[in-house]
């Protein structure tokens, strides 16, 4: 049952992430008009950056669809972490109305990673 919650879990997750790397590519989805000043300002200094936007979008692609699979699931979780330490902070700090959501997809993150501890050793060893 564990296993079957962690699998649903895990590919609401992963859509959840192609779905945000697709929209920083075709922005698909509308920007709320009512975003923190603080929020605005820091996004902007984000896309002031060219490349850093494409970057983040593609590991958020590349992470969802490595995590739909259990088989890539661990390889996944590595490549959104930093982006996922991002989410973290930005709620923490700048929007906090979001962190409630932030720290339940950490949750999911988090059970991931610990289920596939064993093969995070050898990087460590």
């Amino acid at each position: 049952m564990k296993q079957k919650i962690l699998t649903v879990l895990s590919v609401l997750f992963g859509l959840l992430l192609i779905n945000g790397g697709l929209n920083k590519f075709f922005n698909y989805m509308p920007v709320p008009d009512n975003l923190p000043v603080e929020l605005v300002k820091d996004t902007t200094a984000i896309i002031e950056i060219a490349w850093l936007m494409p970057l983040i979008g593609f590991a958020e692609v590349l992470g969802g669809v490595l995590i739909l699979f259990p088989r890539t699931r661990a390889l996944g979780a590595l490549v959104i972490f930093p982006v996922m330490v991002g989410v973290l902070l930005t709620h923490a700090f700048v929007e906090p109305s979001g962190f409630p959501i932030a720290l339940i997809i950490w949750a999911i993150l988090l059970w991931i990673i610990i289920e596939n501890r064993k093969k995070y050793l050898p990087l460590v060893a």
